[in-house]
């Protein structure tokens, strides 16, 4: 199994733990993405994805009008398909990538569902947080055969980056050696 899936309610930590994963493994020069909230004034109103590269966009926001929607927020679709495209020769050359994360918003992005489908069918060791609920693509990466799937919670979210930080290193020694 070299896919590495982590989901969980809201607010339990994965992103933190996907940037503690990143932090722990930069030897191995992790290629991909991370999801943060935008606040205003202790609210938040929207997401902005982030890469490891240092590149940043709006991928949701209240005061966007788009017709792709979850919940008070529009998502900004072409500026996140702009910014896959961007990343995706980065992607291409890396053998470690991590997605945060496979969700609604993102599922919108048939250009992210098939770059997701890539990847995880790929050589790559991927780690990914997928949303605790959701059909479609959500649905479809947490049945992988190819896949550890781990679910976090308060209570358990030191262990899980330790078990994940764990097989990952087994799954990256193991790849050194072929």
């Amino acid at each position: 199994m070299k896919n590495i899936l982590i989901t969980g309610r809201p607010a339990t930590g994965k992103t933190t733990l996907v940037k503690r994963l990143w932090t722990r493994f930069q030897d191995h020069h992790p290629v991909g993405f991370y999801t943060e909230e935008i606040r205003e004034h202790d609210s938040r109103v929207g997401f902005r994805i982030v890469s490891f590269l240092g590149h940043r966009i709006t991928l949701a926001h209240k005061d966007l009008n788009t017709p792709y929607r979850v919940s008070r927020y529009s998502v900004d679709l072409e500026a996140f398909e702009r910014f896959l495209i961007d990343l995706e020769p980065h992607l291409k050359r890396a053998n470690f990538v991590i997605i945060d994360e496979i969700g609604k918003m993102e599922c919108f992005s048939k250009y992210f569902i098939s770059l997701t489908r890539k990847l995880l069918d790929s050589e790559k060791i991927v780690v990914a947080t997928v949303s605790l609920k959701g059909g479609g693509l959500i649905e479809e990466v947490k049945h992988r055969v190819d896949s550890q799937l781990f679910e976090i919670n308060d209570k358990t979210r030191d262990l899980i980056f330790t078990e994940i930080a764990r097989v990952l290193q087994e799954i990256l020694s193991t790849n050194m050696l072929n």
